[in-house]
């Protein structure tokens, strides 16, 4: 009688047992303690630790007010791990799942930013630099008044600049290798699409000595 009391009283407490992990693994693991590990992960810059918090609070915990924020974490710490791909689907993402949220503008400017932190030398291929003008551009569009398009109208000003010192570089070449034609067309883009950025006096220059070297082929090719 006394063995099986005691045999009783083991399984009693073996179930307790595995009642009291299980209550405080749940609690553990509510959405609030899940973005709690996530953000402090996010800021001791542990991001894969952070993204996995916020990505289970997200599957788990769909309908929490937390998990929208939970989308946003996720997105910011790719961004800040540097991973500006996987960064910019996520704030994608947001934004077509959240068209009206309140965050919109800035992640508007997040994804500007995960091209603009691409963007290569003026001797290099310009493509990150025209999508982060874009980008930039339809965010002063549907946001003019917001702070971050007043951030972005500074990324925009660089931008353009970079672009307008690319056709500069590439005509530079041309006007060098005696392609005045080619050289001179690469010029008067930059007058006429990237005026006031502080090329203006330069590329008038080389505008009027890329035509008098065209006049001067012209006129050799009339004598000969």
């Amino acid at each position: 009688m006394t063995k099986k009391i005691i045999l009783l009283l083991a399984v009693v407490f073996l179930l307790s047992g595995c009642a009291w992990w299980k209550n405080k693994e749940i609690a553990r693991n509510r959405p609030e303690d899940l973005y709690q590990r996530g953000y402090e992960d996010f800021q001791k810059k542990r991001y894969e630790k952070a993204i996995a918090s916020f990505q289970r609070l997200k599957e788990e915990y769909p309908l929490s007010e937390l998990a929208i924020r939970a989308e946003l974490g996720i997105a910011d710490a790719h961004f800040s791990n540097e991973e500006y791909g996987y960064a910019e689907m996520a704030y994608h993402d947001f934004v077509n799942l959240h068209p009206a949220n309140d965050n919109l503008s800035y992640v508007m400017y997040q994804i500007g930013m995960c091209h603009y932190n691409q963007l290569l030398s003026i001797d290099r291929d310009q493509t990150e630099t025209w999508k982060a003008l874009k980008e930039f551009e339809k965010l002063i569009a549907r946001f003019p008044t917001s702070k971050f398009s007043f951030l972005a109208e500074k990324k925009i000003r660089e931008c353009k600049i970079r672009l307008a010192e690319h056709e500069y570089y590439i005509g530079e070449i041309y006007f060098k290798m005696k392609k005045y034609q080619a050289a001179l067309k690469r010029f008067e883009v930059i007058e006429k699409n990237y005026a006031n950025l502080g090329l203006d006096y330069k590329v008038r220059f080389i505008i009027e000595e890329t035509k008098k070297q065209l006049l001067k082929t012209e006129e050799k090719a009339k004598v000969h």
